[in-house]
């Protein structure tokens, strides 16, 4: 049966905008928690978790959304992800509970070491979500075996390839360097001087980290261009996504909090963009040569389900921008750390 092309990419970039919502947000909190045990003494650490208290679990709604969109819209997309990345998602649904329950635990006990055994889980769950997320970012643009029926036909170990182990390198530092500008962002005194020193470190991780990726990317998945030389005005992602890094680095040094934290979130914006340009419109590449790969046309819900889940999102994505700019604007500034609640 044919679908309308119209709603099958309106929903590609619905997911794609749901996704970057929770990358940009939940990415901050992530990075939080991989530079945690960089801080030292109870103070510090308390004050990190508090920067991110008020927000996280709504950040995380983000994902939630957008895995539950990608099932609705098209769910051969999910079954495939799920036939073919079991065990991953069993260990990011492991990290994911290990870190709320860090959260929410590390400070209902008076013990040095419950707290210390909590912030090690903290940091480790962090580290280990945002390289899981990158890994399978990284499979999915150099592709993953499927049979004719779109059934993952490798092994967990095919998964830990070298191009998305490292593309899973570059979005640990991606989301390192975004949450030590977050720090700076949202501490005062010797703390945010300690996250200045972060931000010199990640900036450049993750610029060596993007040179290489990129280089990779030319090198060993050139098809992610396809749709840039189709296409040129799609190069002014790329274009954008280069001046945000160098605008990071500048105003990370020139003391633009503010400033660096948005150039931030339009780095993570534009690396996303670039992954769903040049993926589509497949949405898991299949490595078998000559067998079809999934794509929006052939894995997508029927015409009613599409109309209608998309005028009931459209509804309902208004509800979502005001609660979550509520949140940040109830909660902006410097965390006060004479009310420290973690």
């Amino acid at each position: 049966m044919n679908y309308p092309f119209d709603l099958q990419v309106a929903w590609f970039l619905l997911v794609g905008v749901l996704f970057v919502g929770y990358a940009v947000l939940d990415g901050f909190d992530l990075g939080i928690g991989m530079l945690h045990l960089l801080a030292k003494g109870d103070m510090e650490r308390r004050t990190l978790l508090n920067s991110i208290g008020p927000v996280w679990d709504g950040n995380e709604v983000w994902l939630i959304t957008g895995g539950g969109a990608l099932f609705a819209a098209f769910p051969e997309v999910y079954a495939t992800v799920f036939s073919g990345f079991y065990l991953p998602f069993y260990l990011l649904l492991t990290a994911l509970i290990f870190r709320a329950v860090a959260i929410e635990f590390r400070s209902k006990h008076e013990s040095a070491r419950w707290r210390t055994n909590w912030d090690v889980s903290f940091a480790v769950a962090s580290l280990v979500i945002a390289l899981l997320a990158g890994v399978a970012l990284g499979n999915m643009i150099v592709g993953i075996p499927l049979d004719k029926d779109f059934e993952y036909t490798g092994g967990f170990f095919n998964l830990l390839n070298p191009y998305s182990l490292l593309v899973g390198i570059t979005t640990v530092s991606l989301f390192a360097m975004h949450g030590s500008i977050y720090a700076v962002l949202k501490t005062e005194g010797e703390l945010q001087e300690k996250a200045k020193r972060w931000i010199s470190s990640t900036t450049v991780f993750f610029g060596v980290c993007y040179l290489v990726t990129t280089l990779a990317t030319l090198v060993f998945v050139p098809n992610m261009l396809n749709n840039m030389k189709a296409a040129p005005v799609f190069m002014l992602v790329p274009v954008v996504n280069l001046l945000a890094i160098i605008g990071i680095f500048y105003t990370t040094r020139t003391g633009q909090e503010m400033q660096a934290f948005i150039l931030s979130c339009l780095n993570i914006a534009c690396l996303l963009a670039l992954f769903g340009i040049g993926l589509f419109p497949n949405l898991v590449t299949n490595s078998v040569a000559g067998l079809p790969s999934v794509t929006i046309r052939n894995s997508s819900s029927t015409e009613a389900s599409l109309t209608t889940m998309f005028t009931i999102a459209l509804l309902g994505m208004p509800f979502v921008l005001a609660y979550t700019s509520a949140i940040y604007w109830v909660f902006r500034g410097k965390v006060n750390t004479k009310h420290l609640h973690y």
